[in-house]
């Protein structure tokens, strides 16, 4: 079975104490929401509004986004930091005997 653009795209489904519901977002539309009573219900709306708009962009020949798991990354981040963060993160990489990179990477994981 072939999945369909809208079941290829990034959904979370949160409570809402404010709304007193359950809020569906879509990450690759991130201007786009809709409530639910219960998580699923609230999964359904916002696929349907995604597929909604998506027929709308469509027409209007905008452009669409690609799904988040379809893109593909290189592993390259190139990140600036104020030099004292710099030289103090290189401090605790050589403390544990690992580079740089993999200090800072094991920060972002764990």
């Amino acid at each position: 079975m072939r999945k369909s653009q809208v079941d290829k795209y990034t959904y979370r489904v949160q409570w809402s104490k404010d709304d007193g519901a359950h809020i569906g977002r879509c990450l690759e539309f991130p201007s786009l929401s809709a409530d639910g009573s219960t998580p699923e219900e609230a999964l359904n709306e916002i696929k349907f509004v995604v597929k909604e708009s998506i027929k709308w962009m469509k027409q209007n020949k905008e452009s669409i986004p690609a799904p988040l798991g379809e893109k593909n990354y290189n592993g390259k981040y190139a990140l600036r930091m104020p030099q004292d963060i710099h030289r103090e993160l290189a401090i605790k990489a050589a403390e544990q005997g690992v580079s740089l990179n993999q200090y800072i990477v094991s920060k972002l994981v764990g």
